[in-house]
């Protein structure tokens, strides 16, 4: 039988223009420019599924036709998403995205704004949901007090918790929280701000500095990703560095998302912690290499025919 994950957070419509020979300012830039399915729960909740485990979805969307496409789009991807609150009178979150000529993000402006409704009762009404979960992960977009009950159910049933933080600017949430995390997944400038130091600009030991530092805050395992650069990571035993390997890189954007989702299926399927890591740097090479926020065909015999070893 499939491993049951429970998946916390945003549905997004992703919006993402990348510039045919670099960004000036102040005018328009000739672009490619592609809207699909995005956020940063959703897009974990697919990767999972297309991993092959059963997957459930908490979230919210607006009752407008973006929503409920989203909805469907999802659904076709063998996420559970019956429980997704629709609300009438509200827009379906949204993020839009410049990237770089090289794929990498420039600036992004989002609207979650309907994810208030992921409120405390909202999860407590569907406290089976984590009883019945093997593992549980939430990202950046719940409000402080939404954490702070899907924390409370994951102790009160015993259930491993992992995070992505989403977004620097929403990082700071997860704070409090640090000590019962399983798993955090942040970029660079993420867990600078977890860590409430100043971002200087990628650098690998400095990121492997902060990974250590999350784990001396309480977090059992710890991978900072660093764009097209790779992954560090730290467990309560070891730290590491795995380099990128891609052919192309294409759009970032998803990225992260990948690592997190495939190591937390690696972890859900008795996978040691390195291992489990180990698949999600695949997941972000594969991931990468796609103009597409999750692979379409993504499977995990493709996660180990790209695994670095």
């Amino acid at each position: 039988m499939a491993e049951k994950i429970l998946v916390v957070g945003a549905i997004l419509l992703d919006s993402r223009g990348k510039p045919d020979a670099g960004l000036a300012p102040g005018t328009s830039n000739p672009a490619q420019i592609r809207v699909t399915r995005g956020g940063t729960a959703r897009n974990v909740a697919e990767n999972l599924a297309r991993l092959g485990a059963e997957v459930r979805l908490l979230s919210t969307v607006g009752d407008d036709l973006i929503g409920h496409r989203l909805l469907s789009q999802t659904a076709e991807c063998g996420v559970d998403t019956d429980l997704v609150q629709i609300i009438e009178g509200e827009n379906t979150g949204a993020y839009i995205a410049v990237l770089e000529e090289d794929g990498s993000l420039s600036v992004a402006l989002d609207d979650v704004t309907v994810l208030r409704h992921i409120t405390p009762g909202y999860l407590d009404r569907h406290r089976k949901l984590f009883r019945e979960a093997d593992m549980v992960m939430m990202d950046g977009s719940l409000t402080p007090d939404s954490m702070a009950s899907v924390v409370r159910l994951c102790e009160k049933y015993d259930k491993p918790l992992c995070a992505d933080p989403s977004s620097a600017r929403l990082a700071f949430k997860l704070r409090p929280f640090l000590p019962q995390l399983h798993l955090v997944v942040p970029n660079e400038g993420e867990a600078a701000e977890l860590c409430e130091v100043d971002f200087e600009g990628h650098d690998p030991e400095a990121s492997l500095d902060l990974a250590r530092c999350l784990v001396g805050k309480g977090v059992k395992n710890v991978v900072v990703t660093l764009a097209n650069f790779g992954l560090d990571y730290a467990t309560t035993s070891e730290t590491g560095y795995i380099p990128a390997t891609y052919s192309e890189m294409v759009d970032a954007t998803g990225t992260g998302d990948a690592v997190t989702a495939a190591i937390m299926f690696g972890m859900v399927n008795g996978l040691s912690p390195i291992e489990s890591i180990r698949l999600g740097a695949a997941a972000a090479s594969l991931t990468v290499q796609t103009a597409e926020t999750v692979v379409p065909d993504l499977s995990l015999d493709m996660l180990y025919d790209h695994l670095i070893v």
